[in-house]
């Protein structure tokens, strides 16, 4: 009886702290939120309280000055293509390397795996030179490339786990019944991948629409800009608008936190299921 009256004392302390420490990640949050509705003047003279008058012309001006129409459609554009490429060429890749082991099959997994712990900033000026030479800087199919090269080998690394999983029987059975290779994969392997898929689709989807360091040294036209290059253009060497910055930061990342809410039950389930086998 005692040692079940300390363990529902742990848990509920375990519960309290884990409360503690939310409430404590999400004090940015709160900054963002509350400074989007005051004025510069207010801004700079408390922080941390609450708007003596709530301005929502921070948000139209912002959406006016930035041309958020158009900045939220290129990430868009950018975001989706990017997902739903990597996505498959990930999950293709993965799923060849598996079923079909080979020396070149490991030595290419090894490379991908050895890739992975490659800093961005390492090959930042060799890819800018590449995309040159190809004629696709400046250009937002470039920057879908880009994007598409640095997540293949993490998401590759995802999927690999999780094709291990999949028990070949239900393969065999549909090629006894005449499936073509690409038709086993697309009806009955790709459909058994959904929970790393969605995985992949939603740590890929933040990745895209806050990155900003690639897409600036790529995207040089203003009619080209992402969503966070266009909240850059707020700040320069005299200048720096804050009020409108962070109301332009909460339009930003609301669509980002309906997203992962929306999935992020997935995550853990999709990560535990690759690492079962393999």
């Amino acid at each position: 009886m005692m040692s079940t009256f300390m363990s529902r004392n742990k848990l509920h302390l375990v519960e309290v702290v884990v409360i503690l420490l939310a409430l404590f990640f999400l004090i940015p949050f709160y900054f963002v939120l509350v400074n989007s509705f005051k004025s510069m003047p207010e801004l700079l003279k408390n922080t941390a309280s609450i708007p003596e008058i709530w301005r929502f012309a921070n948000y139209q001006r912002a959406w006016d000055i930035l041309n958020l129409p158009l900045a939220i459609t290129n990430s868009l554009i950018i975001t989706i293509v990017s997902t739903v490429g990597l996505t498959t060429i990930a999950s293709m890749c993965a799923y060849r390397m598996v079923r079909k082991p080979s020396k070149f099959n490991n030595m290419m997994f090894s490379l991908f795996v050895a890739a992975m712990v490659i800093p961005i900033q390492a090959i930042m000026l060799p890819l800018v030179k590449i995309l040159n030479v190809l004629g696709i800087i400046n250009s937002i199919p470039g920057l879908v490339v880009s994007y598409i090269g640095l997540g293949i080998a993490f998401s590759t690394f995802l999927f690999h786990g999780f094709v291990k999983s999949i028990p070949y029987e239900i393969e065999e059975s549909a090629i006894i019944d005449g499936c073509s290779p690409y038709r086993v994969y697309w009806s009955i392997v790709f459909p058994l991948l959904k929970p790393m898929t969605v995985t992949v689709v939603l740590l890929n989807t933040l990745w895209f629409w806050n990155e900003f360091l690639l897409a600036q040294l790529i995207l040089l036209k203003p009619e080209l800009r992402t969503i966070q290059l266009a909240i850059n253009s707020l700040f320069s060497e005299y200048t720096k608008q804050w009020d409108l910055a962070l109301a332009a930061l909460v339009m930003s990342i609301t669509p980002a936190i309906v997203f992962f809410f929306f999935l992020q039950r997935h995550i853990i389930e999709g990560v535990t299921a690759g690492a079962v086998k393999g």
